[in-house]
């Protein structure tokens, strides 16, 4: 029986481009404009804050698909860094992707759905629906892999066939805005400026799903052959979604009326089609984000469960259903998720959840030069497209953008080594438990 649970729900191309595709249009490319305008008035800069972005992640997933081909396991981060370097920096991925690389995002992505709910319907009490569709799926994630997967495909396609209705209506209709998006010289000095570096902090952000099919490597359908087309092929349609709804977002909106703005996809809608027609995007994009909640609810436990496997202390997290589902750690994430709801500041935690995240993708990036220094000879069913370029691309760029982080957001910076700190401080206490005693051996 285990062996046919394992035939039934293998994850196809399909459902692995859907997960990488959902987890990344999520609540970056929807709220981040706002902050961005504030520091940078440039269209062109704003413009290629995404193409950069898109860069960074598409350098970052030929990448990561040679380490997944690699070392074929689920995990993520997780897996790699304890392989290439140690398992302490390992467990302290592990640790971030359980705390902020899943839960936080997800809270994220489930306070900006209550958000645009309510600009549809004002009597909403949008924390409550955040809880509600968190839940809600968490037990359809937690019963069935297969109908998981089916719902995640379906929700996906919609998001996507719905953004690309948007960004063609937004092309053809409306009044442009007084912006340029052909290169000047106070476009190019934008691109260096502090304003930009960032800026490009919300950008990867929204971009940080696109290593998502590598946690749920081990259940991929031929992950050898597929991985690295899941992880291509979800990057290269959001760089295009990316690109033209931020275009759209400029063309049809005043900056002035973008500053600050959290629902920027609703102020958009609204200057393009008027209120009604602002009031039904919002309602609209309120239903897309449930894709990304989806995904993110269906790929992040399997780190915790992997971790479970390899770390005595957290053992009992190890175990999955009848049905392969690691229901003890999904039970865990939406515990974290739904405390995130009751969030801070929604800037103040999108910096932070990017600074550690970004910290962790670029360990993972340099730990391909590592391991083709330390195992020339490993097999690589598939090597890294570019390489050596791409991912010292992406060692550069993400390198310049922490850089800029810990100098302009300190705080936010702060945060995240804290993190980092009690998760060092965890890994002491469950590796002094990692070995039973000859007692309990006994």
């Amino acid at each position: 029986m285990p062996e046919l649970n394992r035939t039934l729900y293998k994850i196809t191309f399909l459902t692995g481009a859907a997960i990488v595709i959902a987890n990344m249009v999520g609540t970056g490319v929807f709220t981040s404009l706002g902050f961005q305008v504030m520091g940078i008035q440039s269209g062109f800069a704003l413009l290629m804050l995404w193409l950069v972005g898109g860069l960074i992640a598409l350098c970052g997933a030929v990448s990561y698909a040679e380490l997944a081909a690699a070392m074929p396991r689920s995990g993520g981060e997780y897996h790699y860094l304890s392989k290439i370097y140690h398992p302490a920096l390992g467990f302290l991925s592990g640790w971030v992707s359980a705390t902020v690389g899943f839960a936080a995002p997800t809270a994220l992505a489930a306070l900006a759905l209550g958000e645009y709910a309510k600009s549809v319907w004002p009597g909403l009490h949008p924390q409550w629906l955040s809880v509600a569709v968190v839940l809600a799926l968490t037990l359809v994630h937690g019963s069935s892999t297969r109908v998981g997967s089916r719902l995640q495909i379906i929700i996906t396609a919609l998001k996507v066939v719905v953004l690309v209705i948007f960004i063609g209506a937004g092309m053809v209709m409306g009044e442009g805005q007084p912006i340029s998006f052909l290169p000047d010289a106070a476009g190019w000095q934008a691109l260096l400026s502090p304003a930009f570096a960032v800026s490009l902090v919300y950008v990867s952000y929204a971009y940080s799903g696109w290593n998502a099919a590598v946690y749920v490597t081990g259940e991929i359908e031929n992950p050898k052959r597929n991985l690295s087309r899941i992880l291509l092929a979800g990057t290269a349609v959001v760089l295009l979604l990316y690109v033209g709804l931020n275009y759209v977002f400029l063309r049809s909106t005043p900056l002035a009326g973008l500053k600050g703005q959290v629902e920027v996809g609703f102020v958009a809608a609204t200057s393009l089609f008027g209120p009604l027609g602002g009031r039904l995007m919002g309602g609209v994009i309120a239903a897309l984000l449930v894709s990304t909640i989806s995904s993110m609810i269906f790929a992040g436990p399997r780190i915790v469960q992997t971790m479970g496997e390899d770390i005595f202390a957290l053992r009992f997290l190890a175990p999955k259903s009848r049905a392969g589902i690691p229901v003890r750690a999904l039970f865990l994430q939406t515990t974290i998720t739904l405390a995130f709801i009751l969030k801070p500041s929604f800037q103040g935690v999108l910096v932070y959840a990017g600074f550690v995240l970004n910290l962790f993708t670029f360990l993972t990036v340099l730990g391909l030069f590592v391991l083709r220094f330390r195992q020339p000879d490993l097999p690589r069913p598939y090597k890294a497209w570019g390489y050596p370029v791409t991912p010292l691309i992406f060692l550069v760029l993400s390198g310049w953008t922490l850089a800029f982080i810990l100098r302009d957001k300190p705080w936010e910076s702060l945060y995240g080594l804290a993190t980092l700190a009690v998760g060092a401080l965890v890994y002491f206490i469950t590796t002094r438990l990692a070995v039973p005693s000859p007692a309990s051996q006994g």
